[in-house]
């Protein structure tokens, strides 16, 4: 029997959603990473299916070119704190609570953090812990700072932006492993997270399976596509041939 998941105290209890979420069988995670191309397949699954859920890489750009992650959702949600920066560094008291999350999260999790943009929602040390406990990478709705303490331990961010500026006199952490918002996309803990050079795609847990099932028809009809096209198929039949 499984050990119950503690919390580290550095939260109240009526900060947490659940302390431990709900997960996806392990064949329909595998399903996803087997797509061919990841965010676009998805997100063209969802279109199909009337679910929005994808932001470009525009919106979320990735620190590390070339990864790829699939993972449960871990939610942070930081708000503004209600207090001039220069007295809370002068009290020295520090409301970041992420580390509560990384505490919570299995292997290949994603932490996904509701924040704030222009002061740090994650530092250095703080990824550094992250991968330490075997997330996949975070999802930031706001900025990061220290990119090369997560660059150098190969952890993906998808962030607004990079900051030198803490966060520690600056917000707080008010829930973990509830409902949060990243560029106005609502995410749950326990969703499917997707992240690639285009951006993340965050798939509804409760609707998993229809999307994968969607999302692998696409992908056998774009494969079928591409080996037509390096095959040398007619350009007129590759117009009017039906793939997807």
């Amino acid at each position: 029997m499984s050990t119950p998941p503690k919390t580290l105290g550095k939260l109240p209890a009526s900060a947490f959603g659940t302390l431990e979420i709900a997960r996806l069988p392990q064949t329909i995670v595998a399903g996803f990473k087997a797509l061919v191309d990841l965010t676009g397949t998805v997100s063209d699954a969802m279109d199909n299916l009337g679910f929005f859920a994808a932001l470009p890489a525009s919106s979320l750009p990735p620190s590390l070119p070339g990864q790829r992650v699939v993972g449960h959702a871990v939610t942070v949600r930081n708000v503004e704190r209600q207090q001039s920066v220069h007295l809370a560094a002068k009290e020295g008291i520090n409301r970041m609570g992420e580390t509560e999350a990384y505490n919570l999260a299995k292997p290949g999790d994603v932490i996904v953090i509701e924040g704030i943009f222009g002061c740090s929602n994650m530092g250095g040390q703080s990824s550094t812990i992250a991968h330490r406990q075997g997330c996949a990478g975070a999802i930031i709705d706001g900025s990061y700072r220290d990119p090369d303490a997560s660059r150098e331990a190969g952890f993906p961010v998808w962030a607004r932006g990079v900051t030198q500026i803490t966060g520690k006199w600056r917000l707080e952490t008010v829930a973990v492993n509830t409902r949060v918002s990243i560029c106005n996309v609502s995410v749950d803990a326990g969703d499917l997270v997707l992240a690639d050079d285009a951006g993340v795609v965050f798939v509804p847990r409760a609707h998993a399976a229809a999307i994968l099932e969607e999302a692998r028809k696409i992908d056998a009809g774009d494969t079928k596509r591409k080996q037509d096209i390096d095959a040398g198929v007619d350009i007129g039949a590759l117009v009017t041939k039906k793939y997807k």
